[in-house]
């Protein structure tokens, strides 16, 4: 699980935003990541940050669901601001909705330090295993 967690990490958008995973899995993904240095102009979280934790979050989830050598691509992602934080560390569950053959979705919850809900997305990736043509 090392060179998974290496290939999302070194070199890309995690790094750059700080993003530390707690868990993987297919069903459940948990990491966190600081408020400072993702902050919009007023000094509050970006809500793009919070959409690339969670983007992050649901296609680890959907990766781990066709590894090793399946593709999980981003198709469809919203998300719900609910409050906005101003420094700290902000963490996300990602939690499965559907593990399909070609389809995977995630909701995640974005919290604050006291637990309250900063955000809640939900995300799909198409998926492809090893074994099915590409397209």
């Amino acid at each position: 699980m090392d060179e998974v967690l290496a290939s999302f990490a070194s070199g890309t958008l995690v790094e750059r935003m700080g993003i530390e995973f707690v868990e993987m899995s297919p069903q459940r993904v948990v990491a966190t990541m600081p408020v400072e240095g993702n902050t919009q102009v007023a000094g509050y979280l970006h809500g793009g940050a919070s959409c690339v934790l969670a983007e992050t979050l649901g296609s680890v989830g959907a990766f781990l669901h066709v590894w090793p050598g399946g593709l999980a691509l981003g198709t469809d992602i919203n998300a719900t601001h609910h409050r906005s934080v101003r420094s700290g560390v902000v963490t996300g569950v990602a939690t499965a909705i559907s593990l399909g053959r070609t389809l995977c979705s995630h909701e995640v919850v974005i919290s604050d330090e006291q637990g309250r809900r900063v955000c809640t997305a939900r995300i799909s990736n198409y998926v492809r295993t090893a074994e099915q043509p590409a397209r």
